[in-house]
């Protein structure tokens, strides 16, 4: 079986994106498939799972991973309709309700609303790409991030601990949430912030160290999904492919090592699995192969040139 006729076997939120980056349906056909998010298979599962108090898992963050940060990040990623009744209805609920609770009582983001983020940038990146993909103004949110922006282009979640260089586990949250909000507001300032973080990223090549071109992690070369907070070169990918520019020349490595990855049957499988709860599988087990990852890389390298 070819790989695209395989993911088009999936769930309505891997067949809309199939559709619509892969076989190039046209826009009618990809709405209505869209529009099945909402009411069949994984998005409609998650939607179920909301508590009348707004939240999933009863809070609005925990490492676990089952979540209202993290659901809400899933949402966004199976392509829910923001316009949708359901979306509008989800996104209401929190907004009404769901707070951030701090470590300790009293401090400067204890019982934040969740759209107002909390203290560190790996979170609120994803905080801004879920409000502003879901129609929520992120602007206040987007100015702290543009503030914490580093001398070399990129984002750290320790700089509080004394980090003074950048990361990319934490630049490409803040990347993603800068991108959603630039699409609705047009912003050049953020537009500007975005392609120095860029540039960050493609100055390490996507996985490797500035200074000795040595791979600054091996998790790095590994697909996973869900991501969730952490980097691997197909997250990296993706992400520059979603930006809509043209591939830049220093993507090569990251893109070979996609084509490496592919198997006899032209899929990729799930590796690394993430450590926590959740709702349910959306993936047959590590070593097995991932619709999700073959999605994300087939279209990484159709950006790249490289579909034959």
């Amino acid at each position: 079986m070819r790989a695209i006729d395989w993911l088009l076997e999936g769930d309505p939120s891997i067949r809309w994106q199939v559709m619509a980056d892969l076989t190039e349906q046209p826009p009618e056909v990809v709405a209505a498939e869209r529009a099945k998010v909402a009411t069949d298979g994984w998005g409609a599962r998650l939607l179920a799972l909301q508590a009348d108090d707004g939240s999933w898992g009863g809070t609005a963050w925990t490492p676990e991973h089952d979540d209202t940060f993290d659901t809400l990040y899933l949402l966004r990623y199976l392509g829910l309709d923001p316009a949708s009744p359901e979306a509008r209805r989800a996104i209401d609920l929190v907004r009404e309700h769901v707070t951030f609770k701090a470590g300790y009582p009293g401090d400067s983001w204890d019982e934040n609303p969740f759209f107002t983020g909390e203290v560190e940038p790996c979170i609120n990146g994803r905080i801004v790409a879920i409000g502003a993909y879901f129609g929520v103004d992120m602007q206040p949110l987007v100015d702290r991030l543009l503030g914490e922006q580093l001398a070399d282009g990129g984002w750290n979640c320790e700089v509080e601990n004394g980090a003074t260089v950048s990361s990319l586990g934490t630049s490409i949250s803040v990347l993603e949430g800068l991108i959603e909000h630039e699409r609705v507001s047009g912003d050049p300032i953020v537009a500007a912030a975005r392609r120095r973080g860029e540039a960050y990223m493609l100055e390490r090549r996507l996985f490797r160290r500035k200074s000795t071109g040595e791979v600054i992690d091996p998790a790095f070369l590994e697909f996973s999904f869900p991501t969730w907070y952490f980097y691997d070169v197909l997250r990296g990918l993706d992400y520059l492919r979603s930006t809509g520019e043209e591939p830049d020349a220093r993507t090569g490595d990251a893109i070979d090592l996609v084509e490496q990855k592919r198997d006899a049957d032209g899929r990729w499988p799930l590796e690394n699995v993430h450590p926590g709860k959740v709702h349910f599988d959306m993936e047959d087990g590590e070593g097995k192969p991932s619709r999700w990852n073959t999605l994300r890389a087939m279209r990484a390298l159709k950006w790249a040139g490289r579909a034959g």
